[in-house]
C-alpha cells in the first residue's frame, strides 16, 4: 500500500476529497444561515459548528464509503468508522471556524491518510477562496493554483533571532504554556497570530519559520505534518519527540530553529 501507483491514486483522490469538501462549503461562506454552540469542547467555552462543517464532510465520508471502503475516517463531526484495511482518513471540513465564521480566508480544509502504524503519509491544507491547495507525502510536497502545481520546500532559516513564527491564539495556552510561547515571541523577529493551519501551509512554502501550538485534536494535525515533512521541515511534539496526532506539536524549517525553540517548549511540554 506504499508503493507509488497506490500513493498516486489516494493523492489524486485527496483531491476529489477537497473539490468536493469545498463544494458544500462555497455556498455558506460569508452568507451563513446558522451558526451552532458546540459547548464543552473548547476553553474559550465557544465552538462554532457551521452547517458548511457537517455538509463538507459528509460529502467526503461519502466518496469514501464508496471507493475506499475498507478504510476508517475520523471526522471532527461525526462518529468514526472502522477500518478493515488499517487506513484511515483524518477529515477537518473547516480547520479555524471562527475565521469562517468572520468571512476571513485563512481556514482551511485539512485531509490525511495515516497508514496502520499511525504515521501521516498524505496531508491536504486546502484554502480554496485564496485558492491555494497544499498537499505533502513522504519526499514531497506541492502547492496547486490555478497558475499550476509547484513544489515547496521550507526557508532553511537556522536562527530563531530572525524568524517568523505563529501560533493561533496565545489565550489558549495554559500559564506554562504562554511562558515559553512568550520565550518565542520574545526572540524571533516577528510573529503572527490567527491563522489556524494556513500557518504550517506556509512554513512549507517558506514564508514561515515557526509554528508552535497545543490543545490539538487528531483531525487539527495529521494533514500538518505531511506537508511540513514533505517540504522538507521538522515536526515534533514540545519534547522533540515524534508528534502525537493531537495536544502539543512544533513546526520548524530547520533544526537550528527547532531546538533553540525546544529550549523553551520543553519546560511547558505535556
Amino acid at each position: 500500500m506504499t508503493d507509488t501507483r497506490i500513493i498516486a491514486d489516494d493523492i489524486a483522490l485527496a483531491r476529489r476529497l477537497a473539490d468536493a469538501a469545498w463544494t458544500a462549503i462555497r455556498p455558506h461562506f460569508r452568507n451563513l444561515n446558522g451558526v451552532d454552540h458546540k459547548s464543552g469542547t473548547a476553553k474559550s467555552g465557544f465552538d462554532p459548528v457551521t452547517e458548511a462543517d457537517r455538509a463538507a464532510e459528509l460529502a467526503m465520508r461519502t466518496i469514501i464509503s464508496q471507493e475506499r471502503p475498507a478504510d476508517g475516517v475520523t471526522g471532527e463531526e461525526f462518529p468514526d468508522t472502522d477500518s478493515t484495511s488499517g487506513w484511515r482518513w483524518y477529515f477537518d471540513p473547516i480547520d479555524g471556524t471562527r475565521a469562517f465564521v468572520g468571512g476571513l480566508p485563512v481556514w482551511t480544509t485539512l485531509i490525511a491518510l495515516v497508514n496502520p502504524e499511525g504515521v501521516p503519509v498524505i496531508g491536504v491544507i486546502d484554502q480554496p477562496v485564496v485558492g491555494e491547495r497544499y498537499i505533502g507525502w513522504p519526499g514531497s510536497a506541492v502547492m496547486e493554483t490555478a497558475s499550476g502545481t509547484t513544489p515547496i520546500r521550507v526557508s532553511g532559516n537556522p536562527d530563531l533571532r530572525t524568524a517568523t513564527i505563529a501560533t493561533t491564539d496565545p489565550f489558549i495556552f495554559t500559564p506554562p504554556e504562554q511562558g515559553a510561547w512568550n520565550h518565542l515571541r520574545a526572540t524571533a523577529r516577528i510573529t503572527r497570530y490567527g491563522l489556524d493551519a494556513y500557518a504550517y501551509a506556509r512554513v512549507a512554502g517558506g514564508t514561515l519559520d515557526l509554528v508552535a501550538e497545543s490543545c490539538l485534536k487528531a483531525w487539527d494535525v495529521a494533514a500538518l505534518i505531511p506537508v511540513v515533512r514533505g517540504a522538507g521541515g521538522i515536526a515534533t511534539n514540545w519534547r522533540g519527540e515524534a508528534p502525537a496526532l493531537g495536544g502539543q506539536i512544533v513546526c520548524a524549517a530547520s533544526e537550528g530553529i527547532l531546538e533553540q525553540a525546544l529550549l523553551a517548549l520543553r519546560r511547558a511540554a505535556d
